[in-house]
C-alpha cells in the first residue's frame, strides 16, 4: 500500500538482527558465542509474552481438515491448448513449477461457484492508531505495524463473531457437506519476485489465529513472511487454509475480485487506502477543513454453496465495525504490544472549520488542551516499567473532552506559546502538536512544574522539552551500556560469592549508575569541584564502587567483616551504612571529589547531614550560590513520603544561613516500603508530592529507559545551575529481590514479582533496543557482552587478591577506658581579649540607631565587666569572641538564636529606622576568623542534622546548634 510508506516508521536498520540471533541460538546454542548465550537465556520474542511480561497464549496448530468419507470434488484437468503456428519471432514457453502449479489452482478454482460483497471503509481510525502504535514500538526499536497486520487481525475477529465462515465445502459419500474447522488458519497470499524478474503467489497460513492475540498473531505473520523470503516454507504451511486475505492495495489497486480455491469458505481482497478518486487532486487542507478521509475498500468473495450473501455482508460489517474501534478492537492490540497508552476513537466530526465562531471556540479548545498536558501529562506517561497500570486517559487530556476529534487532527491552528525557541512554524496540525506535548510531557519522562509561581522557571522548563529533539550521541550510549554493564555485574557477582547475604541490591534500578554518572561529567564539565553525596542502603555498594569509585577488595573485606575505622564519619555499623571519597573523572578530563556521607538504618536522617557539609564546603570558599559544590540526595520513595525529616530539609533549603544553591535530589521509585505497597503508604498521588512545598519540579522518569534517566539528570542539573534551587527526578522501577536477599516479596506482593520474574534486566534490554534501532552492530553487542564478563571475571579475582586482616587496636597510651582520646587543652584568655570583645559589644557603626533599651543594655555589659561582673550572656559573648579573634570560624544557629529566647544573646542589632542589621561579633577586628549566626526554621531533627554535618566539613570550625528556650544544645 502506499499508504504503508511514511517517515514517521522508520525504525533502524538492524530491526530483526536480535530475532534472527535468536533464531539461530534455539536451533543450535552452540552456533553462537557464550556472551550471546546469557543473553538469550531469559530472552522472549514479541508474541511470547504480552506487554505486562505474562504468558500470551501460543499457536495451537490445528491439523488439516479432515479427509471426507468420499472423494472431495477433484479440481479440473488443465484443458487443452491448441497452439497455432506461431510467427518465427514468437515462441510459446511451457509453464513449469509454481507458474504451472498456478494455473492447476486457478483452474481448479473454476469449479467453485462464488459471489462477491464488497464495502468501503473509513480508514482514518485506522491511519491514526497504527500511528500511535509505531511511534511506540519506534522507540523501542521494534518492528512496524502495517495496514494489513490490522485488517488481517480485524478479518480473524470478525471470523469469531460470524463462525459460519469459518468452513468449507466438500462431498461426503457422494454428498454436499460443510465441514466447520475447529480454529482458524487465515492464509497470507504473498507475491514472490524471483531472481529472474518473473513473479509468483504462495498461499501460507498462520494456523490457529484465532487462539492468538496480536502480538501473537503479529510474529506469526512476519514469521511466515520470513519462510517467504528465505525459501524455507515446508508443505504444512500450506495445509488447512480455511480463508485468505490478500493485499494487492500495496501496488494500489482499490477494489478486486481474487480467485477462490477449492477447501476455503472465503478470501478478503484489500483495496488501497487513499482518497476517493473524485478527491485526488484537493488541496489537503480543504479536505481536512471539510472533513474528507482517506477510505479502503474490501472485497469478500466466498463459496456460496455453503455462506450466503447476507452472512457476506455481515461479516464485513463486522470487520467494518472493529476498524472503527468496536468491540475494544485497538484496545487489544495496543495491550498485547504493552503500547501504554489508550487507543484513539471514532467520532464524527463536529463542525468543519467554515464557521468562524466554531473555528475561535476551537482555536481556544486547543490552548486548554496544551495547557492541560503542561498540568497533567505526566498522569498518563509511561512511567512504570512493569506496566501494572491500565492506560486511562485523564479526562483533561482527551481530545474529546474539548469537543475534538480525529477529524480535526489535519486542521492546522496556531500553537500560541508552544514550544517557544525549538519550534519554527506558529500553525500546525493538531496532530503535530499533539505529538509535540505527548513527548514533552506523556512518553518515558512526565515533568510537574505548573505548581511553580515563578513564570521563568516555568518558561525555563517549556524551554527545555516542548519540540526539544535531543540526540543520544553514540559516545553517550556507550557510556550508558558500559555503566549498565558495571552495575550488573557487581550485582551479579555478590549474588554468587555471598549468596543470602545481605547487600540491598540495586536490580531492577539499574539505571542509576548511568544517571549518577551523568551527573557528575555534566558538572564536573560545568566548573563544579565537589559532590556531596547522601543516600539510603539500597544500592549504596553497587554506588560506592561505580561511581565513588570505592575498590572491590575494601567491599570484600567488608563481606567478610573487616570495617575501615577510617571511613568518613567514623566506620558505620555495617557495610552498607559506611561513607567514602573519591575522585570522579568525567570523559573532557574534568574531575571532581565525590564524599559519600554515612548513614544509619533512618533512612533519611542523611539528607540535612548533607546539606549541612556542602553548606561548609561552599562557606569555606565563600561560594555564596552554590557554583562549586553540589550537593545530591538519593531517596527511597517510601522514605522520601513518609519521613517528616525530608519536609524538614525541603523547608531548610531557601533559608538564609542554610541555603547552598540547590540540591538534586533522585528518588528510587521501586514502588514499595519493606512490604507496604504505596496506597497504604502514603495519601498523596505520588511518592514526591512533599517537594511541591518549595514549588520544586519534579520530573518522573521509566527506570527501564536509561537514556531518558540520563536526558532528565542533565535537565535536573541545568534547572539547579540556573535558578539555584531544589529539584527532584523521580526514577520510577522496581525492586528485583525483597528488601533484602533474605526475604522473600512475594509472601505479600504476589502479583507484583511475578511480573518482576519474567522482567529482563536493563542492560540486556538496552542492548537489544541498540541493535534494533542500528545504533549498535551485531559485533559491537557482542563486545559490550564481553565487557560485562569481563567485569565480572575482574570481580572474582579481585576477591581472591584480598586478605582479610583484623582491625589494629588503639594505642592505651592515648586513650581512657572507654577508648576515647586523652586531650588536655588550654582555655584561658588575655584581659585585652575580653576588653575588645566589650568594646565590640557596645559600640555600633556611625548613623545605626539602635533601640534605647537595647543601647542601655549593652552599656549595662560595659559597667558590669568594668566591676568585675560576668553574666551568663556576657560569658557566652566571650568564649564566641575570643574563638574568632583566635581564628576559629564559629557558626551558631537555632530557633530565635540570634537575640536569645529571653532576649539575653542579641547578636544582632536592628537598626529602627531602617531594620538594617549589624552583627557585633563579626566584627571584632579585621583578621578574625568568620561569625555566622543564623535563626534556624522550627525544626529539630533537619536542623540539628545539618549543624551536624557542617561540622563534619568543617573540622576547625566551632558549630553550634539550640533548640527553643535552649532546651538542647
Amino acid at each position: 500500500m502506499a499508504a504503508d510508506k511514511t517517515s514517521f516508521e522508520d525504525l533502524g536498520p538492524n530491526s530483526g538482527l536480535i530475532e534472527e540471533m535468536y533464531r539461530r541460538y534455539v536451533e543450535n546454542p552452540g552456533s553462537v558465542a557464550e556472551t550471546w548465550r546469557e543473553f538469550f537465556a531469559d530472552y522472549k520474542p514479541l508474541g511470547a509474552a504480552d506487554g505486562n511480561g505474562t504468558t500470551a497464549p501460543q499457536p495451537t496448530p490445528s491439523a488439516p481438515a479432515p479427509a471426507p468419507a468420499t472423494t472431495p470434488v477433484a479440481a479440473p484437468a488443465p484443458a487443452p491448448v491448441a497452439v497455432s503456428a506461431a510467427p518465427s519471432d514468437d515462441a510459446p514457453e511451457a509453464l513449469r513449477g509454481a507458474a504451472a502449479r498456478t494455473v492447476v489452482n486457478m483452474e481448479a478454482s473454476l469449479g467453485v461457484p462464488t459471489a462477491t460483497s464488497v464495502r468501503t471503509i473509513p480508514a482514518r481510525l485506522l491511519e491514526v492508531n497504527r500511528q500511535i502504535l509505531n511511534n511506540q514500538l519506534a522507540r523501542s526499536g521494534g518492528a512496524k505495524v502495517s495496514f494489513t497486520h490490522l485488517i488481517a487481525f480485524a478479518v480473524v475477529r470478525a471470523v469469531e463473531k460470524m463462525p459460519t465462515l469459518n468452513a468449507g465445502f466438500a462431498l461426503v459419500d457422494g454428498k454436499p457437506a460443510v465441514i466447520h474447522h475447529e480454529h482458524m488458519n487465515l492464509g497470507l497470499a504473498v507475491d514472490v519476485k524471483k531472481s529472474d524478474n518473473s513473479r509468483t503467489l504462495l498461499v501460507p497460513n498462520i494456523k490457529a489465529a484465532d487462539t492468538l492475540d496480536f502480538a501473537g498473531f503479529f510474529r506469526a505473520y512476519e514469521e511466515l513472511i520470513r519462510k517467504v523470503r528465505t525459501n524455507k516454507l515446508s508443505p504444512d504451511d500450506f495445509a488447512g487454509t480455511a480463508g485468505t486475505i490478500t493485499n494487492p492495495g500495496m501496488i494500489g489497486t482499490v477494489h478486486s475480485v481474487p480467485r477462490l480455491m477449492p477447501g476455503q469458505g472465503f478470501i478478503i481482497g484489500v483495496g488501497s487506502i487513499g482518497y476517493p478518486a473524485e478527491y485526488e487532486g484537493a488541496d489537503p487542507q480543504v479536505l481536512a477543513r471539510i472533513g474528507v478521509g482517506k477510505v479502503i475498500t474490501l472485497t469478500n468473495t466466498y463459496d456460496h454453496r455453503i455462506i450466503g450473501g447476507a452472512e457476506s455482508g455481515e461479516f464485513l460489517r463486522w470487520i467494518h465495525h472493529l476498524l472503527l474501534g468496536e468491540e475494544g478492537f485497538y484496545d487489544d492490540v495496543f495491550q498485547s504490544l504493552g503500547v501504554p497508552y489508550e487507543p484513539a476513537r471514532w467520532s464524527t466530526d463536529t463542525g468543519a472549520l467554515d464557521d468562524d465562531v466554531v473555528k475561535a471556540e476551537k482555536v481556544v479548545h486547543v490552548h486548554q488542551l496544551i495547557n492541560m498536558y503542561r498540568v497533567r501529562g505526566h498522569l498518563i506517561a509511561n512511567l512504570d516499567p512493569l506496566g501494572r497500570r491500565e492506560p486511562h486517559t485523564h479526562p483533561e487530556l482527551d481530545i474529546r473532552h474539548y469537543g475534538l476529534t480525529i477529524w480535526d487532527l489535519e486542521r492546522e491552528f496556531p500553537v500560541g506559546s508552544l514550544g517557544v525557541g525549538t519550534i519554527e512554524e506558529r500553525v500546525l496540525p493538531l496532530r503535530d502538536i499533539l505529538g509535540i506535548v505527548r513527548d514533552a510531557y506523556a512518553r518515558s519522562i512526565g515533568v510537574e512544574y505548573m505548581h511553580i509561581q515563578d513564570p521563568d522557571q516555568k518558561d525555563w522548563i517549556q524551554r527545555h522539552v516542548e519540540g526539544a529533539t535531543p540526540e543520544v550521541s553514540a559516545e553517550d550510549q556507550r557510556r550508558i551500556l558500559e555503566r549498565l554493564n558495571a552495575a550488573e555485574a557487581f550485582e551479579a557477582f555478590l549474588q554468587r560469592k555471598y549468596l543470602g547475604q545481605k547487600r540491598f541490591s540495586l536490580e531492577g534500578a539499574e539505571s542509576l549508575i548511568p544517571m549518577l554518572d551523568a551527573l557528575l561529567n555534566t558538572a564536573a564539565d560545568d566548573g563544579v569541584n565537589e559532590v556531596v553525596l547522601g543516600m539510603a542502603h539500597r544500592g549504596r555498594l553497587n554506588v560506592l564502587v561505580n561511581t565513588v569509585g570505592k575498590g572491590y577488595g575494601q567491599i570484600f573485606r567488608e563481606f567478610e567483616g573487616a570495617l575501615d575505622p577510617a571511613s568518613v564519619q567514623g566506620s558505620g555499623d555495617v557495610k552498607y551504612h559506611v561513607g567514602a571519597i573519591g575522585k570522579h573523572d568525567a570523559p573532557s578530563g574534568a574531575q571532581l571529589t565525590i564524599t559519600m556521607a554515612s548513614n544509619p538504618s533512618h533512612l533519611e536522617a542523611v539528607d540535612p547531614v548533607v546539606e549541612g557539609m556542602a553548606r561548609a564546603a561552599t562557606d569555606a570558599i565563600n561560594d555564596t550560590e552554590g557554583e562549586t559544590v553540589l550537593p545530591v540526595l538519593v531517596h527511597g520513595d517510601a522514605a522520601f513520603a513518609g519521613q517528616g525529616v525530608v519536609a524538614e530539609t525541603f523547608n531548610l533549603s531557601e533559608v538564609p544561613g542554610y541555603e547552598v544553591g540547590g540540591t538534586v535530589h533522585v528518588v528510587v521509585n521501586n514502588q514499595l516500603g519493606f512490604t507496604t505497597s504505596p496506597s497504604q503508604g502514603r495519601s498523596s498521588v505520588y511518592a514526591t508530592d512533599v517537594a511541591k512545598m518549595v514549588q520544586a519540579p519534579i520530573f518522573h522518569v521509566n527506570g527501564d529507559d536509561p537514556e531518558a534517566c540520563v536526558r532528565v539528570i542533565r535537565l535536573a542539573y541545568e534547572f539547579r545551575r540556573a535558578f539555584h534551587k531544589d529539584v527532584v527526578v523521580d526514577m520510577v522501577c522496581y525492586r528485583r529481590f525483597g528488601h533484602n536477599e533474605a526475604d522473600e516479596p512475594a509472601f505479600t506482593q504476589p502479583a507484583m514479582y511475578a511480573l518482576i520474574g519474567e522482567r529482563r534486566s536493563i542492560r540486556k534490554l538496552y542492548t537489544e533496543q541498540l541493535v534494533n534501532r542500528g545504533d549498535l552492530s551485531l559485533e559491537q553487542a557482542e563486545a559490550a557482552l564481553g565487557d560485562f564478563r569481563a567485569q565480572m571475571d575482574e570481580a572474582f579475582e579481585e576477591v581472591h587478591r584480598v586478605q582479610v586482616e583484623p582491625p589494629s587496636a588503639p594505642d592505651p597510651e592515648l586513650t581512657d577506658p572507654a577508648g576515647v582520646p586523652v586531650v588536655s587543652v588550654e582555655t584561658s584568655v588575655s584581659r585585652d581579649t575580653l576588653e575588645r570583645i566589650v568594646e565590640g559589644l557596645t559600640t555600633s557603626p556611625d548613623a545605626f540607631h539602635m533601640h534605647p533599651k537595647l543601647e542601655r543594655l549593652l552599656a549595662g555589659h560595659r559597667v558590669a565587666f568594668e566591676n568585675g561582673e560576668i553574666d551568663w550572656a556576657l560569658a557566652e559573648a566571650f568564649a564566641l569572641g575570643s574563638m574568632v579573634l583566635e581564628g576559629t570560624p564559629v557558626r551558631l544557629s537555632g530557633q530565635d538564636t540570634r537575640r536569645g529566647t529571653f532576649s539575653q544573646r542579641h547578636g544582632v542589632i536592628v537598626d529602627i529606622n531602617n531594620d538594617t542589621e549589624f552583627v557585633p561579633l563579626a566584627h571584632l577586628a579585621a583578621d578574625q576568623a568568620p561569625f555566622m549566626l543564623y535563626d534556624s526554621v522550627l525544626s529539630e531533627y533537619a536542623a540539628l542534622g545539618f549543624e551536624y554535618g557542617y561540622s563534619v566539613s568543617a573540622p576547625t570550625a566551632w558549630v553550634g546548634w539550640e533548640a527553643q528556650f535552649g532546651d538542647f544544645v
